[in-house]
């Protein structure tokens, strides 16, 4: 049997979630709160404070969920890698304990809010395994087991996993979770809704400003006066001198969906080792997929993306016995460089205006940890969380080292990509092809897509003027330094920026 990878990307999760559209923003209004970007945290958030009474105004540059969001694995658990040793050594046991309270409080809300709304969103208890078959990646599995024991967390040290793939040593942590994200979602928006809550789709944020008042200007020229802004769109689209494109990396990875088979035993599983493979199942609407994911990156660097996929569903091949590749798609977080999410005031200057950023590819837990440290910094309650994240620590070690490091790959590719040898024409792209041309003697990205019809596009990143790079496996323009990313035609996909690229035209030349 030939299996084959699905031609284009999409999400189970949005194939699966008939959307809601909801216009864009046409005129000034006033609110109490903005919540700027419809994943899990705007959401939450935004839900969470309309039930304690605050008019609200959730706007996506996109559509809701549409995202990172839109686009995970869905893995509910405090397990965020081997983090809990590292965590201990790092910032101390109180600190390690709060985090892991942190994770542990979400997973109960989550739970709850299923309940209270009685969402059928296929949420199932697992355990949730770190297993490893490299022999350098033993010790770190058993000094992460020591610390559970430190931290009291419920778990168990083991050699061999439930899967027919080969270990050496594995951590488990008992009792955790994995949902369809759109499903419980969804949920919330409509309950936001009947709260009297606000939502504008398309509705590109520019601005905030925070004088007594906060302003929230949209790309069309309308404002949002508000008491509060949250900026919940992944990458701050505003920096307020908080340094945030230096303090932050952008990590990219992969997911295929697949029908196997194969007997799942259940559980959510990732490994220790290069490269990363993480495994789940999703049962919904009559329907078992296997999830496949890993081939994490720095984004926009590395090989070319097409051949990450194909790694997955070679190892999936090689363990699962797939019938069928149903779904491929990819994501990409912020890694700050603590580890520890951001969230809070953007600066101690703009109290107004709160951000929650660097979940680490563990949105699910962070974001909607996220969403109750702001409710509770709007409703002005003390929070036991909030200095832990706030964006205005810093911990010496590891953050100067891993600091310098951001900034000198950013500086890197800002220099490289404008360097770089060139040597290939826009002719020269077959269908469905893409990649770096010269055009009249200067840098340029071309597509040439099903139809024939090339693509020519300025490749300077509109954020910050990095080079950006061609994304085969997505068809799009990837930037290495802060993960903006545009599609073929030059439109932003994904920030921190907010203004296309421009376009690059050739005359008369044959298409």
């Amino acid at each position: 049997m030939t299996i084959t990878l699905p031609q284009f990307p999409e999400s189970y999760w949005l194939a699966s979630t008939p959307a809601n559209y909801y216009p864009a923003l046409a005129e000034d209004i006033e609110t109490e709160v903005c919540i700027i970007g419809g994943g899990i945290t705007g959401m939450t958030t935004a839900y969470l404070l309309a039930k304690q009474g605050k008019k609200v105004v959730l706007v996506d540059s996109d559509v809701l969920f549409a995202g990172t969001t839109g686009n995970t694995t869905a893995k509910v658990t405090a397990q965020h890698g081997l983090i809990y040793d590292e965590f201990t050594r790092f910032f101390g046991l109180d600190k390690a304990k709060q985090f892991y309270k942190m994770q542990t409080d979400a997973i109960s809300l989550i739970k709850k809010t299923i309940q209270d709304l009685q969402i059928d969103c296929a949420f199932t208890s697992e355990d949730a395994t770190i297993y490893t078959n490299d022999d350098k990646e033993v010790q770190k599995i058993q000094d992460e087991f020591k610390a559970y024991q430190a931290l009291g967390i419920e778990g168990a040290y083991i050699e061999k996993v439930a899967l027919p793939i080969a270990s050496k040593a594995a951590v488990v942590m008992k009792q955790q979770g994995q949902f369809h994200p759109l499903q419980y979602l969804a949920k919330l928006r409509d309950a936001f809704v009947e709260l009297g809550g606000q939502i504008f789709e398309r509705t590109v944020i520019t601005d905030a400003i925070d004088k007594g008042g906060v302003t929230v200007t949209t790309k069309s020229g309308k404002k949002i006066s508000c008491q509060f802004a949250v900026i919940a769109s992944h990458f701050p689209f505003v920096d307020k001198m908080g340094f945030y494109f230096a303090k932050m990396h952008v990590e990219r990875s992969y997911v295929i969906a697949i029908k196997t088979d194969f007997a799942y035993p259940g559980g959510i599983f990732i490994n220790a080792e290069q490269p990363t493979r993480s495994i789940r199942q999703v049962n919904y609407n009559g329907e078992s997929l296997l999830l496949v994911g890993g081939e994490n990156h720095i984004a926009a660097r590395g090989e070319q993306t097409s051949h990450l996929y194909e790694n997955l569903m070679q190892y999936a091949m090689e363990h699962f016995a797939p019938t069928e590749v149903r779904y491929r798609w990819s994501a990409q977080d912020l890694v700050s460089t603590d580890k520890l999410p951001y969230i809070g005031p953007i600066t101690s200057g703009n109290e107004k205006i709160l951000v929650a950023t660097g979940f680490r590819k563990w949105g699910m837990t962070n974001g909607t940890a996220a969403a109750q440290i702001l409710t509770d910094t709007i409703m002005r309650r003390k929070n036991e969380f909030s200095e832990l994240v706030s964006p205005q620590r810093f911990h010496p070690v590891p953050s100067i080292k891993n600091l310098a490091s951001n900034l000198v790959e950013m500086a890197k590719e800002l220099v490289g990509g404008k360097l770089e040898k060139i040597d290939r024409t826009p002719e020269s792209l077959a269908i469905d092809e893409g990649g770096v041309v010269k055009v009249n003697g200067k840098r340029a990205g071309a597509y040439r897509d099903l139809d024939g019809k090339l693509h020519l596009v300025d490749t300077t990143c509109t954020h910050m003027g990095c080079e950006l790079n061609w994304n085969s496996g997505d068809r799009s323009w990837d930037c290495p330094c802060h993960g903006s990313r545009y599609n073929v035609a030059g439109e932003v996909m994904e920030g921190p920026t907010k203004k296309p690229l421009k376009k690059v035209e050739i005359e008369g030349l044959d298409e």
